[in-house]
């Protein structure tokens, strides 16, 4: 890891930041105990929500953490697509005997407030995600003592993260789980993507700040590979879903190894964003037609998804995943933490020169 890293968490590991509930603070200050670099979600809180689950993070440990800040999104221009979806998706609503949600109710997440807040109580490190920052905004968060990062899709995007004054950048592979980190959403990004070795050797070549690797990786081998390729760091998401302390519904969890769902695959019909899930019944029927409107089609089919969790059905609900799934192992997340370090140890030593995938 370069020096900046070293000093913030021993182990190269970094727990993904997963909004939805998933990255508790218990799950976070775990991953920062067992001597990883644990995060905390503020995708889809208030600010002072976020604030809130900082202090009870800090309640439970001493150690260097993360806040991840979903960047603002421009305004939906065809709000007829967003009818004609709504419309298809009155079925499903009659279905789990529920109301579509409001698509509008949510588009101000309160970023503005919530810079407020980590400005006026500085944590360690703060990454962004579907975008970054002005220079300004990275400037202020630097002078607090804040160490900032932002994910990246392609080595144009890494180098906006560069030029706007980020510490390092979040390589962003096309298997990593949940959302991809794309600046721009355009329809193009619903199924094209680089795969992480690829966009580690672009990314390496086209940026002078460190990289932090993510997508599908579920092994300490595989951080040694992506170790040798030239990222500082691996940060997992779905690997650490699956532990004791994830936030995740529990169909969530058991979705990961249930042969029922064999694999994974890039959709717009939860949220209208590209996003990584399991494939189920309701990314199969309504994936193909989702506009890309976000986080309005996030709004609306909220209440869609609380009711299929409800109800304990999982082929109703978001099952966010990367393609590394089959792997996921159910631990206590310090003890991943633990095994991932052996591993990585065990591939380090093992290796004449390079880690493998």
């Amino acid at each position: 890891m370069s020096s900046a890293l070293t000093d913030l968490f021993p182990l190269p590991i970094v727990q993904a930041p997963m909004a939805g509930g998933v990255s508790v603070p218990q799950l976070a200050a775990a991953v920062c105990e067992a001597g990883g670099l644990g995060f905390l979600a503020a995708g889809y809180k208030t600010a002072d929500g976020m604030y809130q689950e900082i202090k009870q993070l800090r309640s439970l440990t001493g150690r260097p953490f993360g806040v991840n800040v979903f960047m603002p999104q421009p305004e939906y221009a065809d709000p007829g697509a967003l009818d004609v979806y709504a419309h298809q998706l009155a079925g499903e609503a009659t279905w789990y005997e529920t109301e579509l949600g409001d698509p509008d109710s949510g588009r101000d997440d309160g970023f503005e407030a919530k810079l407020v807040v980590l400005r006026d109580n500085p944590v360690p490190v703060v990454s962004f995600h579907f975008g970054v920052p002005g220079r300004e905004v990275v400037d202020t968060l630097h002078r607090v003592g804040t160490f900032v990062l932002a994910a990246a899709t392609t080595p144009d995007e890494a180098r906006a993260v560069e030029r706007a004054g980020a510490d390092a950048v979040i390589a962003q592979g096309v298997e990593a789980g949940g959302h991809q980190g794309t600046h721009r959403d355009i329809p193009e990004t619903d199924g094209s993507g680089i795969g992480l070795l690829s966009l580690i050797a672009q990314v390496r070549e086209a940026v002078s700040i460190p990289v932090v690797a993510a997508g599908g990786i579920m092994r300490g081998g595989q951080i040694a590979g992506v170790l040798a390729a030239g990222a500082s760091a691996a940060q997992l998401g779905t690997a650490f879903l699956a532990t004791h302390e994830s936030g995740a519904n529990a169909l969530h969890k058991q979705a990961l190894t249930n042969p029922l769902f064999v694999r994974t695959e890039l959709t717009r019909a939860f949220s209208g964003r590209p996003a990584r899930g399991l494939v189920n019944r309701f990314l199969r029927e309504h994936g193909p037609y989702a506009p890309a409107a976000y986080p309005e089609i996030h709004h609306l089919t909220s209440p869609l998804r609380k009711a299929a969790a409800k109800a304990g059905d999982a082929q109703g609900m978001a099952l966010w995943a990367g393609q590394g799934h089959k792997m996921a192992r159910e631990l206590p997340a310090g003890q991943l933490v633990e095994v991932l370090a052996g591993e990585l140890a065990a591939a380090r030593a093992s290796s004449t020169g390079g880690g493998v995938l």
